[in-house]
């Protein structure tokens, strides 16, 4: 099946917005305000509402799947919408915080510790890896290429709904070595 025009016509800004995200979030990752001599208050509530978010993004994210599966495509559509919401509002939040903030080392020993680096680095990977396949399922549903769209969203889903609930997990397992 052929690309769309509209496809088409997002393709570059979809490959743009997959390289250039993860490298301005490394990058601003990487931006301590306080260590560079900036008096700013630490975002040390943000953690428990992105992480809210990404429990938030995964619900949506079933709901949206069922009523595709019932036949509600608006309400998909309106879903997906605010799943997608949800995920840039964690990403601000989230950067936010890491430029604010210093570092939480991970206290877990033992198995668990292997459990918890596992997750996490899973989890980066894939929040790197889905932005072009979330990207290109959206436009492929806004586009009405539904064929597509079904075909790609069978593998967005899994790897969404992973990357949401394992950030909600991260959290959890790292919560209790913040420093308050």
């Amino acid at each position: 099946m052929a690309m769309t025009e509209e496809e088409k016509k997002y393709k570059g800004w979809i490959w743009t917005l997959s390289v250039v995200i993860p490298l301005a979030v490394a990058a601003l990752f990487g931006v301590n305000l306080p260590k560079l001599g900036y008096d700013v208050q630490p975002l040390s509530f943000l953690p428990p509402i992105y992480a809210t978010i990404n429990g938030l993004t995964a619900v949506l994210l079933v709901w949206a799947v069922s009523a595709v599966k019932r036949g509600n495509f608006k309400l998909h559509e309106s879903l997906i919408k605010v799943c997608m919401l949800c995920s840039s509002l964690f990403l601000v939040m989230y950067v936010a915080y890491h430029m604010t903030s210093v570092s939480t080392s991970y206290g877990g020993e033992g198995a668990i510790r292997y459990v918890y680096f596992f997750i996490l680095i899973t989890h980066i990977v894939l929040s790197i890896v889905i932005i072009p396949f979330v990207l290109f399922t959206f436009v492929r549903g806004i586009a009405g290429a539904y064929e597509r769209h079904k075909r790609l969203a069978r593998i967005t889903y899994p790897m969404w709904l992973y990357v949401a609930v394992t950030g909600v997990v991260v959290y959890l397992m790292i919560s209790p070595y913040y420093a308050h």
